[in-house]
């Protein structure tokens, strides 16, 4: 019998999408003879993936797991709201949500080579799903904060699962207060986050580029005035955008009358000592994919044809 190498078993995996195990078991059975070894996922139903890979997926879920002073939120994209719907895909999400928060991952790549709770890896569990279920799948980012003492707290907007949603966001406070107050404060700033959407944590955060758009817009829209009088509308235009889109200077939802710093420093009473707001996350699902339109009439009528 030829030898099954990791390489032979990687070769087939490129070609087929299909899950590790199952190209070492189909090389097995095929005697380590490639193309029989593809016959034989294609009978089985597991080379599905690979034709899959073209699909645009903008649905799926976001998941979210916080626990302590860490908190990991994934995006996994499926092509439809129905296979978001499906518990089997729900499972997975929760899953590689957990492999993240428990390795303390923070990148999608390394994500995907990390071991999957069921075997294998997390890449295999994404391909061996795309083909049980039919539809292309894509785990399209991570993100993780986390901080040496205090609490990070979530919230998911409309959630149909534990941490399961459309948008997941975290909060990170630091702080050596007691952990309920922490983590009832964390979820209403996250709360606030998912409502708000805020840019940035403060304006030394907003991205140079960003700040540089907004002051072009200004001084067009205010272009034949002086230039000391110009440049004194755009300062003041600034702070005013600042306060639309910075975290810390937005009016917080729960207490309009206040700014989210302000109800920071004064939820260190309750907490028992200072707190600090030290990032947030903010993952809404399908954000900057851009979805594939159709008309499902022309479709329809193609196949009359």
């Amino acid at each position: 019998m030829a030898a099954i190498t990791a390489a032979l078993v990687k070769d087939l995996r490129e070609m087929t999408g299909a899950g590790m195990m199952d190209c070492k078991n189909a090389l097995t059975e095929s005697n380590g003879e490639i193309e029989a070894a593809v016959d034989w996922l294609r009978k089985k139903g597991l080379s599905k993936a690979a034709k899959k890979s073209d699909r645009v997926a903008a649905e799926g879920l976001v998941a979210v797991r916080t626990s302590g002073t860490r908190g990991i939120a994934i995006e996994l994209n499926s092509e439809t709201d129905f296979v978001a719907r499906n518990a089997d895909f729900q499972q997975l999400a929760s899953s590689i949500a957990s492999v993240a928060h428990s390795g303390g991952i923070n990148d999608v790549e390394k994500l995907k080579e990390a071991g999957y709770p069921s075997g294998g890896k997390v890449a295999d569990a994404i391909a061996n799903s795309i083909a049980t279920i039919g539809e292309n799948m894509t785990l399209r980012r991570v993100a993780m904060l986390e901080v040496s003492a205090g609490a990070v707290g979530q919230y998911v907007h409309n959630a149909i699962g534990d941490g399961l949603g459309k948008i997941g966001v975290m909060v990170a406070l630091e702080s050596t207060g007691t952990a309920d107050a922490l983590n009832d404060l964390g979820r209403k700033i996250a709360m606030h986050v998912a409502a708000a959407s805020p840019v940035a944590l403060d304006a030394s955060s907003v991205d140079a580029a960003v700040i540089e758009r907004e002051k072009n817009v200004l001084r067009e829209k205010n272009a034949g005035k002086p230039a000391n009088v110009l440049e004194k509308i755009v300062e003041s235009g600034l702070k005013t955008y600042f306060k639309e889109v910075c975290l810390l200077d937005q009016a917080y939802i729960h207490d309009p009358a206040k700014t989210v710093a302000q109800a920071v420093a004064e939820a260190a009473k309750t907490a028992g000592a200072p707190v600090a707001l030290k990032g947030f996350v903010r993952f809404a699902l399908g954000e900057g994919i851009e979805k594939q339109e159709s008309d499902f009439a022309a479709e329809v009528a193609g196949m009359a044809r």
